[in-house]
């Protein structure tokens, strides 16, 4: 009775119920019943609005035999709800989604792992099936969370371990799959998710590559090598990830990374930050490539007081991110990444300054220095991305960056520098020059331009050479390194280096172009200027022997590059001016320097004697060469520059045999066509602002106009010190007038035959020098004048002055024609002003000109309240 009693009741069960219980055999190690799960599948096909039911009642006895750790039937049931998915594709099969993703939960929440690898494998399978329709309300957070778990897995057994994190990663991976492309899904991207996404499959990446780095590099992996590599499987996933990135989601993708970089201290050494980029740059698409520059500049302000290896390896992480960026588009952040960058520049050399000012003797002293040399560090890798980043650049952004460059350097005495120097001081002022122009050095690297005023314009050309007279000979170097890299067009300096006499410049297969139009107009504007930088940088006290060699490859380079026939006579001119100036010697330089200046004078002629190829002027040179070879070796650059050369005491002494002569080179050069009237000009460089602004006496120093308002001021000995003793023979010249009226007329005669030889660029511009002069000299005078009346004042005299002329001619505002006389209209005027320190009333009356708006002062009364 009660089998017949059973028998009905699972006659009375639900046919679906029935299907389910039949294909779970008795013994579960005999597997699924086949035949029965055929006639599931087809039920299930045939009645889909039974797919919910049937789901509802597979989870069920799942979640009951995963209670009672009936592993085997757990198993079964898995198997079949992967093939009911597998085999149902309808909109039912919504409902039956849910019930699926439920018992995967329980799996993964169990503590077995063969029972979570069975889950995550069923889930992949699910993430694999492309749905009709999307699920709005379906979401993956506990997903998320169950497979970065077990990414981080820390199990006893190591290929247990391995195990349970493949899985957790083939999950992330199916999370993604499933979720990543589907926009009206709950997305994957919030910052909640990628916080434990990233990480997750770092941890694993980071894991192996400490081991390869141990045993060297590892070899391709195989197929079979990817599935069970945790690594492999782990850095597929993140380009995967990466590549399915947006532009709205890049962010939060790459956010992630530099919290785990920073949390596990990757930055030093930064092997790894350095892979994770190389990745991150290769899978985005390349026009976000700028995104991820953007974050890293972000970081490295947010870290910009951390330790300097930290802030190296952040800034090594930019160049390589920078190098992959560079070969497509790098967007809006090329200035940005530039100005970021020099600005860290600025605030290492302030650190270092700070480190030197600051350090103390004995272990902080060596903890100083350690200081120190980390900083450099720093700023070797900020110059090494720049010069990368700019060399990889177009012409055009690089001509935009190197000008950007230039304006960052600073120069004493002018405020035209847009960077922040107040906290360096002069050794920190100092150092930044040198790193800038390091930087730009870097940038020009490589430069290619069709014409040189594309390359050297006027605005970039000015502040470039301004530092070229600064009393520093590694500054002055880098500034002509710089030069070099803007001229040499067709490769030639590397077959110049190095100072010294070439027997055959035809052995040196020179590579030049004829000279355009373009060019000619450059050294007309900018030639005078040029020759004044190689002049002055050859007359320096601390040159080394690298100074000399470049002024050589200068001079060189303008001659292969810019020089025709008028340009090589102004170079050789200048030329002559040189070893005219290391002859007499106005500077004091030490003798060394002036073999020096003999030396270089000596190269150049013979290489600009081969290139012209004037037979009797190359004969003249190799003359002199010859002689200075047998008498004097020191004033060629194979002697003077070698270690423990003998010096001469004095060149006074020396034979004429051993100069260039201006009249054997005019003659030589005049029998090949030559225009040589300007050679019998000396070389004068022009005056300008520069020696003041690089803190350098001036060429015209020596003229100087003394007001001297009180005479007890002066010291008598300086009075004693400028008297000439007087003789007979200083008396018979006095009186001896012929002589005098003789030197008038040679003066004069070199006058006019300058005018009428030198060429108008130098005549204007050494007009325009003494004018500023003069200007200068008169303001000075006004300045003295000023202060004088400011002295009597004080006294509280009355003075009336008759009529104190101005001494400067003011600027007429009204136009006239030519030959009018000046028309000034006058008005009478009347004020008074008030002086703060000394408490006067000043009372004034003078006569106010309309044209010009000057005052011409009659009368004024000082009175003290």
């Amino acid at each position: 009775m009660p089998t017949r009693v059973c028998c009905c009741c699972s006659a009375l069960r639900p046919r679906y119920k029935r299907l389910v219980d039949n294909i779970f055999p008795e013994d579960p190690k005999d597997g699924l019943v086949k035949a029965d799960m055929e006639k599931l599948t087809f039920y299930a096909v045939s009645a889909p609005e039974k797919l919910d039911r049937i789901g509802s009642y597979l989870a069920e006895r799942l979640s009951r035999d995963v209670v009672r750790h009936r592993s085997g039937y757990v198993l079964i049931a898995m198997e079949a709800l992967d093939q009911l998915l597998m085999a149902c594709h309808s909109q039912s099969i919504k409902p039956f989604v849910e019930s699926f993703l439920h018992m995967v939960a329980k799996l993964l929440e169990s503590g077995e792992p063969k029972l979570q690898v069975l889950g995550t494998n069923s889930f992949v399978k699910f993430a694999n099936i492309e749905e009709d329709t999307p699920s709005y309300h379906r979401r993956y957070d506990f997903f998320v969370s169950r497979f970065s778990a077990m990414c981080h897995s820390c199990h006893s057994d190591p290929e247990t371990r391995t195990e349970i994190r493949i899985a957790g990663i083939r999950g992330i991976q199916g999370v993604v799959r499933k979720t990543v492309n589907d926009e009206l899904r709950a997305t994957i991207w919030e910052p909640q998710h990628m916080d434990k996404i990233v990480p997750s499959l770092l941890f694993n990446m980071q894991k192996i590559e400490e081991v390869d780095s141990r045993i060297g590099p590892p070899p391709s992996p195989s197929a079979a090598d990817k599935e069970e590599n945790p690594a492999v499987l782990a850095e597929n996933c993140f380009r995967e990830l990466l590549g399915r990135a947006t532009f709205g989601n890049m962010n939060n993708a790459v956010r992630p990374v530099f919290a785990h970089l920073d949390h596990h201290k990757l930055w030093d050494p930064n092997e790894f930050a350095v892979h994770c980029f190389k990745i991150i740059m290769y899978s985005i698409q390349a026009q976000y490539s700028h995104h991820v520059i953007q974050e890293i500049l972000g970081h490295l302000d947010a870290r910009k007081k951390d330790f300097p290896r930290v802030r190296a390896g952040i800034i090594q992480v930019l160049l390589e991110a920078v190098a992959i960026a560079a070969k497509g588009s790098i967007g809006p952040t090329v200035l940005e990444v530039f100005n970021t960058l020099l600005k860290h520049l600025r605030l290492s050399v302030e650190f270092e300054a700070n480190d030197l000012q600051g350090g103390s003797v004995g272990s902080a002293n060596l903890n100083t220095n350690a200081k120190d040399s980390d900083e450099k560090i720093v700023q070797n890798a900020i110059i090494q991305t720049i010069g990368f980043f700019g060399s990889n650049l177009p012409d055009y952004q690089r001509s935009e960056i190197m000008m950007f460059i230039m304006g960052k350097v600073p120069v004493f005495g002018t405020s035209t520098h847009t960077l922040d120097i107040s906290q360096l001081g002069d050794l920190g002022t100092r150092r930044i020059q040198i790193m800038l122009l390091r930087s730009l050095l870097m940038v020009t690297s490589g430069y290619k331009a069709k014409t040189i005023v594309t390359a050297l314009p006027g605005s970039f050309l000015d502040p470039l050479l301004s530092p070229s007279l600064m009393e520093d000979y590694e500054l002055r170097q880098l500034v002509l390194e710089v030069m070099h890299n803007l001229m040499d067009r067709h490769d030639n300096r590397a077959k110049l280096r190095g100072i010294r006499i070439i027997p055959d410049v035809a052995d040196l297969k020179i590579k030049r172009e004829k000279i355009c139009r373009q060019d000619t107009s450059f050294m007309k504007k900018n030639g005078q200027q040029l020759y004044r930088h190689i002049y002055l940088g050859c007359k320096e006290e601390d040159n080394v022997q690298k100074n000399y060699e470049l002024l050589y490859t200068s001079l060189a380079l303008i001659t292969i590059e810019l020089a025709n026939e008028e340009v090589v006579i102004d170079l050789i001119r200048l030329a002559i001016a040189l070893q005219d100036s290391a002859i007499i010697n106005e500077d004091n330089l030490p003798m060394f320097h002036r073999c020096g200046i003999m030396a270089l004078v000596a190269a150049y002629l013979n290489f600009v004697s081969q290139m012209i190829a004037v037979p009797a002027f190359c004969q003249h040179v190799s003359k002199v060469i010859e002689i200075r070879t047998m008498e004097a070796p020191y004033f060629l650059p194979e002697h003077i520059f070698r270690d423990k050369c003998k010096l001469p005491k004095s060149l006074e002494k020396h034979d004429k045999n051993l100069y260039f002569l201006t009249n054997k080179i005019a003659e030589s050069l005049g029998g090949s066509g030559y225009s040589v009237e300007r050679l019998s000009v000396p070389y004068v460089p022009q005056v300008t602002d520069e020696d003041r602004l690089s803190r350098r006496k001036s060429i015209v120093d020596t003229v100087s106009i003394q007001v001297d308002i009180l005479p007890n001021s002066i010291p008598s000995d300086d009075v004693v010190s400028n008297t000439e003793e007087i003789t007979f023979e200083a008396l018979k010249k006095a009186i001896d007038t012929n002589g005098l009226e003789e030197q008038e007329k040679e003066k004069r005669r070199l006058v006019i035959e300058k005018f009428q030889k030198a060429p108008f660029e130098e005549i204007a511009a050494q007009c325009e020098s003494k004018a500023n002069l003069l200007h200068d000299r008169l303001a000075q005078i006004l300045e003295l004048t000023i202060r004088y009346l400011a002295l009597v004042v004080a006294q509280n005299e009355e003075i009336r002055l008759a009529s104190l002329q101005l001494v400067r001619v003011p600027e007429m505002k009204e136009t006239r024609k030519a030959g009018d006389a000046p028309y000034l209209r006058w008005s009478k005027r009347m004020g008074a002003l008030r002086c703060s320190e000394d408490k006067l009333l000043v009372f004034w009356q003078g006569m106010w000109c309309q044209n010009c708006e000057y005052i011409l002062i009659q009368k004024f009364l000082c009175v003290r309240p």
